[in-house]
């Protein structure tokens, strides 16, 4: 005897070997044995033998017309016995019967299965819509194979034109445009952004960077609304002239200088700071707008600011005007330079000249201020502010020397892009010039100064710490933002709120407004404890994270364009740690998987192999080891400098995951991290 039995949702017949109660012992054809209970047996048959039964029921299974059998079987629930006989007109023989169970079993949108052997017919409504899915799931099919070869052919279907970011950046995985693009990369061998660059979905690798970026942080455009400008309270006139010092780029100017000598013979330094402050109020749709970008983002040859143009050009301090600021006045002595007395106050400050560092850098030398050499605007007050700024430098290495840390090193090189049509300059310039100097001491000065006041009223701030922590070394070296003052050992002060940056940064306009409820005795828009302040601290942590990402990947593209736009084929290097070196002429960090150990700071030569624009990916061969390191390079290693291990911890996996807060490897200079590198950026301090 044969039985025709379900198993594990598959349909199988073998010979009986023998029977214990409800239990039967089968033989399967492939000589395999199976224990089969009598409830799970649908059919019991001599003839034929189990393997010719399969075929023949695969065979009439195939034959058998789904619509008319759905007409014979009614509507009440029937078991598939019964239906052959209806259907074929006697009583189904065992390859017949077998047939008809598996066409039932594999047309669920004409049957519904019951019980073992037992089916309903589905309603008539319910198989018509089951039947235009799968017809509306065939012409997709169609549809896909259509895209596919479209865009293995170069061309970019009309439908998946204004999808290009989604399908790249966050695709919906069901859809036939995705699965059509996933379809065409894997048999073209490569991936959709090279795809989508090939067939002009993205018009470059820089688009593409860009437009990640713009949907993950943008994902409504970077224009503005429609804004008014706010009115500010009458001011009194300062009787400075004051002067900023900035990149030539720079449009947010929001720090000025100015000095006056009293009838005493003090001197008096202002430090006078835009003041949106002012106008803006918390709650306010320019808030609302301020906060929703937290901060100005910066890339190579363009920036999204964080406030509409027009509220920028009303309160940038920019030449010629009379600009709302919030000064910050420091009597000094002349005799030794210390700080006699500081006040501050909000004020209308005249702005006689926008100093440009381009323009500047080179007749502003130590050199010619030692010498009094050089012809250039403000040379006297320059000369002045640079003899004070040394004795605050000072001051702040014996208070950083104070926290157990070594002095600061300033024998680092910054590089500035420049962008016009497509076509970049990156040039050289070293940390620690002059004007660089200047501005950097006096915004940490003012940065602490106003931190002091605001602790000193009770008013809560946003300060940026580091040190004090308990943990190791790197935990303790780690800056974090709290809303109390507390020590920044690396900058060497008791404490330090951001508030020099209000036009382009979030918390430093919120530090502002509390500075301001402090000099005018009014109410602090954020009390102690306010949980707002306490979010806003959070988020801006985490925008700013995403937007000097971003700007180190667009730098490191650029430094990849520059490759090509130069020819260049051979490069100059220097290691910075272990298989880490940056090039000489750009500030690109790579990695020589497997190149031999060689000191920190030892020049190399290299053979340029090939870099990606796209993955942002470098190649390259060890062509010569050029030289040993320099003192300087020794230096470096002693102080851990920070710059290059930032820069290694943003473009190197390896460093990454080694790498603690970009302060945390700081010992080498003034303010290094608590300012990324964002290359409109006055001052590394800033």
């Amino acid at each position: 005897m044969n039985l025709f039995f379900e198993e594990s949702g598959d349909f199988k017949a073998g010979a009986v070997l023998s029977q214990q109660g409800k239990a039967y012992q089968v033989e399967l054809p492939s000589g395999k044995r199976s224990k089969v209970e009598s409830k799970d047996v649908l059919l019991q048959f001599r003839m034929p033998a189990s393997q010719e039964l399969l075929e023949q029921a695969q065979r009439i299974a195939q034959e058998i017309e789904l619509d008319f059998l759905w007409e014979v079987a009614g509507q009440e629930e029937f078991g598939f016995a019964e239906l052959g006989a209806e259907y074929f007109g006697h009583t189904p023989l065992p390859a017949e019967a077998a047939g008809l169970l598996l066409s039932l079993h594999k047309a669920p949108i004409y049957f519904y299965k019951k019980g073992r052997g037992r089916y309903k017919a589905a309603p008539e409504a319910s198989l018509k819509a089951a039947q235009a899915g799968i017809e509306k799931k065939k012409q997709q099919v169609l549809i896909q194979a259509q895209y596919v070869e479209q865009l293995k052919s170069g061309q970019l279907p009309d439908v998946m034109k204004p999808l290009v970011l989604q399908l790249l950046f966050k695709p919906d995985k069901n859809s036939i445009e995705y699965k059509a693009l996933n379809t065409a990369c894997n048999e073209l061998r490569t991936s959709p952004q090279r795809l989508m660059l090939k067939v002009g979905g993205i018009a470059s690798a820089k688009q593409l960077h860009l437009s990640k970026f713009l949907l993950e942080f943008f994902p409504k455009g970077t224009g503005f609304p429609k804004i008014t400008i706010p009115s500010v309270p009458e001011l009194p006139l300062a009787a400075v002239q004051a002067f900023s010092i900035d990149d030539v780029t720079t449009t947010e100017i929001d720090d000025a200088l100015s000095l006056q000598t009293l009838a005493d013979g003090s001197i008096r330094i202002g430090i006078h700071i835009a003041a949106p402050g002012l106008g803006i109020k918390r709650g306010d749709a320019l808030d609302t707008i301020a906060r929703q970008r937290m901060s100005t983002v910066y890339m190579p040859g363009d920036k999204i600011t964080m406030l509409p143009d027009e509220l920028i050009e009303a309160f940038t301090l920019a030449e010629g005007k009379n600009c709302p600021a919030l000064s910050l006045y420091a009597t000094l002595d002349p005799q030794d330079w210390r700080v006699i007395s500081t006040e501050s106050r909000a004020e209308l400050v005249p702005i006689s000249a926008n100093l440009r560092h381009n323009n500047l850098d080179e007749l502003v030398t130590e050199e010619n201020l030692a010498n009094d050499a050089g012809d250039y605007p403000h040379k006297a007050d320059i000369a002045v502010l640079w003899k004070f700024i040394q004795v605050l430098e000072q001051g702040r290495m014996t208070k950083r020397e104070s926290f157990g840390l070594r002095p600061e090193q300033n024998n680092h090189v910054d590089f500035n892009f420049y962008v016009e049509d497509d076509v970049v300059t990156i040039t050289r310039r070293k940390r620690g010039a002059p004007l660089d100097k200047i501005v950097a001491e006096l915004m940490i000065f003012a940065n602490s100064s106003w931190g002091k006041l605001m602790s000193d009223h009770g008013v809560p701030g946003i300060y940026r710490a580091q040190g004090g922590s308990s943990g190791g070394w790197a935990a303790k070296m780690q800056v974090r933002m709290v809303t109390h003052a507390a020590p920044h050992q690396g900058l060497g002060v008791d404490q330090y709120a951001w508030s020099t940056s209000p036009l382009r940064r979030y918390t430093d306009l919120i530090n502002q407004w509390q500075i301001l409820a402090c000099i005018e005795g009014g109410v602090a828009p954020f009390k102690p404890r306010d949980a707002d302040l306490f979010a806003i601290v959070s988020g801006f942590d985490a925008v700013y994270s995403g937007y000097g990402d971003f700007q180190s990947n667009m730098e490191r593209y650029w430094c990849l364009r520059w490759l090509e736009q130069e020819q260049v084929r051979q490069v100059e290097a220097v290691v910075l740690k272990d298989e880490i070196m940056r090039l000489a002429d750009i500030p690109l960090i790579i990695k020589l998987p497997g190149m031999q150990q060689l000191a920190r700071g030892t020049q190399v030569k290299l053979d340029i192999l090939r870099w990606d624009e796209v993955d942002l990916t470098f190649e390259a061969r060890l062509l010569e080891v050029c030289a040993a390191p320099s003192v300087d390079a020794q230096q470096l290693d002693d102080a851990k400098d920070a710059v290059e291990d930032e820069m290694i911890a943003e473009q190197s996996e390896t460093v990454a995951d080694q790498a603690v807060d970009a302060v945390a490897s700081d010992e080498s200079g003034p303010a290094v991290n608590d300012a990324p590198i964002l290359h409109e950026i006055k001052s590394p301090a800033d």
